[in-house]
């Protein structure tokens, strides 16, 4: 490497090159650690502190403003992702420091947004905010590939920390402002103790706590992360422009169509399910530690997920993934079934997220050119965090009030059956059309 190289990357990339793999790799994970920590601090909550009543501390905002919020509010970010993120990161900027300067932005809107109660100010706000944090999603996968030299193997191995980061954030904020007289029990969150007096009022302290994380993460990756610069040699200007050419592949256009859908009863998850525990009977304070089991299995699925792509490949095993949504939704559906079946069938939400969205993003490493990872990472996130998001909220948003007779409260069974339709319908679309277009049907599984 030139001494000119060299200091276009700057020290950090001497450390990279002294350091050997196994610092990456930890220097990597806990850039992913973080990266879900932030998102896990206060997405799990959001639905519930945004339907709260106002004397209970809460926004009071209907089931249309829920779903606007949280559906194409932000979403927003995530179309726009290519031609700022991508665009930036694989042409002009290092990725890491593109990253902080996003997250520093976010973590202040976060603080602006906690304090607001007004619906106007929420839609403004929440736009703003998805446009600087969804594109890091994108570019912590984009920078984790691009310093691994196996995909298949190293990459779940990583990413499996975000989950880990994702389950700490939840259960920390919990037990330091959720609750007190903490103790022992034996199963997660191992701490339990009885609700503050105004539990549901202090939900939405959980944006603070995320800014507090982005603005660790944002220093972290000024300070640490190694150094990734843009790919200024290639001779296309517009990465995001030659990102988008993968739709000629039937493989990329087939997997977006059945990620769309995916991605919409995903975004509902994530709507409703706030809601749906406390109409099982869970206290307020118990919602994101009791989401957080669908993460444990995510770490087990992210565990295996290296020796299940070697075994049955991308097709079947994305396939387990529109299954395993498939058959949550459905047991939600199923009226008379235990609370506690209903809320383990979360051990579902591992085959779902790992083995769909995280072998996706894999596959669509290993179909883009080397030029274009940030750009072709973040086409596909507009599918999965733009157009997913915005039809998931309509659809949560208009199913709720179809199911809610006037006067009464939503029918959930009626409402999660047709949702497990869906995934029915997706599940055949994907298994009779997607076909495998990368070189090796098998990935590579060296040592």
């Amino acid at each position: 490497m030139s001494q000119q190289a060299n200091a276009d990357l700057g020290p950090m990339t001497t450390l990279q090159e002294n350091k050997g793999p196994l610092l990456i790799t930890f220097r990597l994970s806990l850039m992913m650690f973080l990266q879900y920590a932030v998102w896990g601090a206060w997405l799990p909550l959001a639905s519930r502190f945004m339907d709260a009543a106002t004397d209970e501390g809460g926004l009071g905002f209907t089931e249309g403003q829920i779903g606007l919020l949280l559906g194409a509010a932000g979403s927003i970010g995530a179309v726009s992702a290519p031609f700022i993120a991508g665009q930036f990161a694989d042409r002009y900027f290092r990725t890491e420091r593109f990253l902080g300067v996003l997250l520093v932005v976010g973590g202040i809107i976060q603080l602006l947004l906690a304090s607001q109660r007004s619906f106007p100010a929420w839609l403004g706000l929440s736009v703003a905010y998805s446009i600087v944090f969804m594109p890091t999603l994108a570019l912590s996968n984009g920078l984790a590939f691009a310093h691994i030299r196996d995909a298949s193997r190293e990459f779940p191995k990583i990413r499996i920390w975000g989950t880990i980061g994702w389950i700490a954030a939840g259960w920390v904020f919990s037990w330091i402002w959720l609750q007190h007289d903490l103790g022992f029990q034996k199963l997660p969150p191992f701490l339990k103790g009885y609700d503050v007096t105004d539990v549901t009022a202090r939900l939405i302290d959980s944006l603070r706590f995320s800014a507090i994380i982005a603005f660790a993460y944002a220093a972290y990756c000024f300070l640490l992360l190694p150094a990734t610069p843009p790919k200024r040699e290639r001779v296309e200007s517009l990465a995001f422009a030659k990102a988008f050419r993968l739709f000629t592949k039937p493989s990329f256009a087939v997997l977006v169509l059945t990620s769309l859908a995916i991605a919409t009863i995903h975004q509902v998850y994530f709507i409703q399910t706030p809601k749906f525990f406390p109409f099982l009977g869970l206290r307020d304070s118990d919602i994101a530690p009791a989401m957080t089991i669908g993460q444990f299995s995510e770490i087990i699925m992210m565990a295996l997920l290296g020796l299940l792509l070697k075994r049955l490949g991308f097709r079947l095993v994305m396939f387990m993934g529109c299954l395993a949504y498939l058959a949550r939704y459905a047991i939600w559906g199923t009226t008379g079934l235990p609370v506690s079946l209903m809320v383990g069938s979360q051990f579902l939400h591992g085959f779902c997220y790992a083995c769909f969205f995280a072998v996706s993003f894999i596959y669509v490493d290993r179909i883009a050119d080397a030029d274009v990872r940030n750009s072709a990472q973040t086409v596909y996130g507009i599918m999965i965090l733009g157009g997913g998001p915005v039809l998931g909220g309509f659809l949560s948003g208009w199913l709720g009030n179809y199911f809610t007779p006037e006067g009464g409260t939503l029918n959930f069974s009626h409402f999660w059956y047709t949702i497990a339709a869906i995934g029915f319908v997706t599940s055949l679309v994907f298994v009779l059309l997607f076909r495998d277009e990368t070189k090796e049907k098998t990935p590579a599984m060296s040592g």
